[in-house]
């Protein structure tokens, strides 16, 4: 019985699988690359995500990012112990806003550094076609998942 070698750029049938497995190899670059600042992929992108959106609910800060409430919260509770956000009470104990703090401002910008290297190493690689394409294909891939749950407010 002859035993086929799989390889990470074997294709695979299943969209899901296909995808998570390109995030997984994209996260541990990134990861690679912020981890001198102390940093992992998923705090930076909350960071950048911050850094954007100003002060935001942490439910709709969930919805931006696809982010399931118990990641976020426990994500955000280290990045709150580390002084990088800042928190406050909404109308209601359920609800909390979140800001990036002034050490989370300072985290960010000396992370943006190698995050851009890493960002423009892998555009120079892919070439500026292929980049923008893929950027596009993941925004429409979370628009039409969006789209087919059931009870999608997009």
């Amino acid at each position: 019985m002859k035993v086929e070698i799989m390889l990470p750029t074997t294709p695979l049938p299943c969209m899901c699988a296909s995808f998570r497995r390109a995030a997984r190899a994209l996260t541990q670059l990134y990861d690679d690359a912020l981890r001198p600042e102390g940093l992992r992929a998923t705090q930076f992108t909350i960071l950048q995500a911050l850094s954007l959106t100003g002060e935001i609910s942490q439910g709709d800060l969930g919805e931006l990012l696809v982010l399931d409430s118990t990641t976020l919260t426990r994500t955000l509770r280290l990045m709150r112990t580390r002084g990088w956000i800042a928190e406050r009470p909404g109308k209601d104990r359920r609800e909390r806003w979140v800001q990036l703090s002034a050490a989370g401002r300072r985290k960010f910008k000396r992370a943006w550094v190698p995050w851009q290297e890493l960002q423009t190493r892998l555009r120079s690689r892919a070439g500026s076609a292929s980049w923008n394409q893929w950027l596009q294909a993941a925004t429409d891939i979370t628009r039409h998942t969006a789209l087919a749950k059931p009870g999608s407010r997009f």
